[in-house]
């Protein structure tokens, strides 16, 4: 039986994964005036989360699933056009790798650290730390979700002073579409590599390299 608890630990803003470091587009996007209010952050948040947010969380669903690492992680490249992007995933990959082995030690982190000791992206370290934890695609997906949208909702209150009781409010709102992708993303996952969504979001990806050269800034990406 899965254990909720373990859920809660992984999907936890508090788990020393290195999240906290970077704004998911939010600050590219506060600094263009199309973040400036809770409304805002709200329409933000859903648009990454039905493009970028479901494809990572197929990828984390697969890996949890059990899926070739090999493969999972090309499928990753394939769809993260921008290299400040694909940097960041693989940055991300290798803090998450950290406190997955310490949190659930294991053979197949093991396996995927020595794999890739650049650092695997992210979603699929995050699905095989799902996978020793004991948790499965859809808990893997939820997570994945669940950081799409808290993590721009977090920097904003940072960037912009917002109120965090109303980017609170808005991660609520959004709960029954993470639940909407989370479960799309374990039905792909289950169906194979080739079945994976590759949804995706160009501005995104045009502001992440604008924002990697910005020589002052809050976040890492």
């Amino acid at each position: 039986m899965t254990s909720r608890a373990t859920l809660l630990v992984l999907a936890d803003g508090r788990f020393p994964a290195g999240g906290h470091a970077h704004s998911g587009g939010a600050e590219a996007a506060v600094k263009a005036g199309r973040v400036r209010d809770a409304a805002g952050l709200e329409s933000f948040c859903r648009g990454r989360l039905h493009t970028t947010g479901l494809t990572s969380a197929a990828l984390a669903a697969g890996a949890a699933h059990g899926l070739d690492p090999y493969e999972l992680d090309a499928a990753a490249d394939a769809r993260t056009p921008s290299p400040a992007l694909r940097a960041a995933a693989r940055r991300l990959g290798r803090q998450l790798m950290r406190a997955a082995r310490a949190t659930w030690p294991g053979p197949e982190l093991d396996a995927l650290a020595a794999a890739f000791p650049r650092g695997a992206h992210q979603p699929v370290v995050l699905g095989t730390a799902a996978r020793a934890a004991g948790l499965g695609p859809e808990d893997a997906a939820h997570c994945v979700a669940y950081e799409t949208v808290s993590g721009p909702a977090t920097a904003t209150v940072r960037l912009l002073g917002l109120d965090p009781f109303q980017a609170t409010a808005v991660l609520a709102r959004l709960a029954p579409a993470m639940d909407e992708v989370a479960a799309a993303a374990a039905a792909a996952a289950r169906r194979g590599v080739d079945a994976l969504p590759a949804a995706s979001a160009p501005l995104l990806d045009l502001t992440a390299e604008q924002h990697a050269s910005w020589p002052v800034r809050l976040f890492a990406s």
